[in-house]
C-alpha cells in the first residue's frame, strides 16, 4: 500500500473512459441519494446507445432519472430501493420496478450474491496520507456495493467531505474520475403551524439524556425546535440534516449518554445544506457507517432511551402503519422505518414514535382510517406499533385492546371525521 500515490494516478481517467467498462446485461449499483455519483451516473445514460437490458439498482433519488424516462426501456431496467419523485411514475407504469427491503439488510442482498454487483459506482471523497478514500455523506448501501462488485468506478469529488468511520484504499478501486463539484443540496422545510404541534407533543415524550432516529422533513425540524431545554441528546439514526447543527453547536446535543459511541453521532447518510456538509467535513465526533450497522436492531436496541420518530401515510383503526404505498401505487420504501420501530422496543427506556397530520393538506381526507386503502401495505405492522401523535394529541398503542386502540385513535384524528370513524367503529368493532 506504500506506492497508493502512483496506483491513484494510474486508475485516473476521463468519465467516457471509466463508463465505457459497463456491459450490456450488468446490474450497476448506483450511491445513495445525496452522494449519487452524478458524473458518472449522466455519462451512463449518455452512452445508451451501445447498452442494452442494464439493470440500475438505486434506493432515493434526488434528481430526475433520466434511465427511467420513457424510451429507456430497451437500454435500463430501474430497480428501485425506495421510490421517490423520479421512479414512483416509472414504477407505477410497469416500466422499472420496486424491490421491498429492509434499510438494514439491503447490504446483504450484495454481500450474499442475492443480487450479484457487476459495477459499482460511487462517489469518494480525496485519498488521506495512507491512500484510503472516504464514503462522505453516503456510506449506507454504498460500501457493501463496493465491497462486492465485480468493478468499483469512483468519482473522487473534491467537495465530498471527509467523514469518519468507513473508508475505501485506493487498490480496491478500478477506476477514478476526478471532479469538483458542489453536492446535492435539499433545502430547510416550511414548519407550518401543524407540524409545529406535532412537534410540541414529539418534545414532551423526550426525556434528557435520550438518543435520537429522526429523519428529514418538516416534523423532525418541528421536533428539533422543542428541545432547546433538554440536556445531553444524543443521535443516532440513519441519516440527520441540518436542524442537528445548531442543537450541537448550543449544547443540548452532547452524545455523553450514546453508550454505544460515546461523544459520536453516528448515522448512515446525511441530506441537507452546504453547512451540514462543511460540519461533518474532519469531524472526529461524527461517525459514518454502513446500514447493516446502525439500523441493525441487535445494534440500534443496545442504546439506551433510543427514541424512534417515523411518519405514516394512513394509520387504521387497529394500529396499522402505512407508511410506503397510495393504495396500489409505491409512494416510497419501508427504508428504515421498522428497523428502529423494534431497535427502541429493544431499547431500555426506548419509545418508537409514528407521527403525522391528521388530513391531507386540503383536509378532506382522514389519515386515520377504519381500515387502509385498497392494495395498501402494511409497512409497521400493529403489533410493532407503540406511540402515535397528530397535531390532535397523543396515544400510546402498547397494552391497549382492539376496541381501545380505536377509541383513543378517533381521539387524535381530525374533529370533523370522528363522528364517522365512530359510526364506523361501532359497526365493525
Amino acid at each position: 500500500m506504500n506506492n497508493w500515490n502512483e496506483q491513484y494516478k494510474n486508475k485516473v481517467c476521463s468519465v467516457e473512459e471509466a463508463i465505457k467498462v459497463v456491459e450490456s446485461g450488468d446490474r450497476v449499483v448506483v450511491g445513495h441519494a445525496a452522494g449519487e455519483p452524478i458524473v458518472l451516473l449522466d455519462e451512463l445514460v449518455k452512452q445508451k446507445d451501445r447498452l442494452t437490458n442494464v439493470e440500475i439498482v438505486h434506493m432515493v433519488p434526488l434528481r430526475e432519472c433520466k434511465y427511467c424516462l420513457l424510451g429507456m426501456e430497451k437500454h435500463f431496467r430501474h430497480n428501485s430501493l425506495f421510490a421517490g419523485a423520479g421512479t414512483r411514475k416509472p414504477i407505477q407504469e410497469g416500466r422499472s420496478d420496486y424491490t421491498p427491503v429492509f434499510f438494514s439488510e439491503i447490504p446483504r442482498l450484495f454481500k450474499e450474491n442475492i443480487l450479484n454487483v457487476d459495477v459499482a459506482l460511487i462517489q469518494l471523497s480525496p485519498p488521506n496520507e495512507d491512500g484510503y478514500l472516504s464514503y462522505g455523506i453516503s456510506v449506507d448501501y454504498t460500501m457493501a456495493a463496493a465491497e462486492s462488485a465485480k468493478i468499483v468506478i469512483a468519482e473522487v469529488n473534491k467537495q465530498m467531505p471527509r467523514t469518519k468511520g468507513s473508508k475505501i484504499h485506493v487498490s480496491e478501486i478500478n477506476y477514478i474520475v476526478e471532479t469538483n463539484r458542489n453536492l446535492l443540496e435539499i433545502p430547510l422545510p416550511q414548519i407550518t403551524e401543524i407540524e409545529e404541534k406535532i412537534g410540541h407533543y414529539i418534545a414532551s415524550l423526550i426525556p434528557d439524556k435520550a438518543n435520537l432516529q429522526l429523519g428529514i422533513g418538516a416534523i423532525p425540524d418541528a421536533v428539533l425546535k422543542f428541545l432547546v431545554d433538554k440536556k445531553d441528546l444524543g443521535i443516532h439514526t440513519e441519516m440527520f440534516s441540518d436542524g442537528v447543527v445548531e442543537l450541537y453547536e448550543n449544547g443540548i446535543i452532547t452524545n455523553k449518554y450514546n453508550n454505544l459511541n460515546p461523544g459520536k453521532f453516528t448515522a448512515t447518510f446525511l441530506m441537507g445544506t452546504k453547512r451540514l456538509y462543511d460540519f461533518v467535513d474532519e469531524n472526529p465526533y461524527v461517525e459514518m457507517r454502513p446500514v447493516d450497522y446502525t439500523n441493525n436492531i441487535t445494534v440500534a436496541g443496545r442504546i439506551h432511551n433510543l427514541i424512534s420518530i417515523n411518519s405514516a401515510i394512513q394509520v387504521d383503526l387497529y394500529g396499522q402503519v402505512c407508511a410506503d404505498t397510495l393504495g396500489y401505487q409505491q409512494y416510497s420504501g419501508v427504508g428504515g422505518q421498522v428497523d428502529f420501530v423494534r431497535a427502541a422496543s429493544y431499547s431500555p427506556g426506548g419509545k418508537s414514535i409514528i407521527a403525522f397530520p391528521s388530513t391531507n393538506k386540503e383536509k378532506t381526507i382522514s389519515r386515520i382510517v377504519t381500515r387502509l386503502n385498497e392494495g395498501a401495505c402494511v409497512t409497521t405492522s400493529r403489533f410493532d406499533v407503540h406511540y402515535i401523535v397528530t397535531e390532535y394529541g397523543i396515544t400510546d398503542l402498547r397494552g391497549k385492546t382492539v376496541r381501545q386502540r380505536a377509541k383513543e385513535l378517533i381521539n387524535i384524528t381530525h374533529p370533523k371525521f370522528r363522528d364517522q370513524l365512530e359510526k364506523e367503529f361501532k359497526k365493525n368493532f
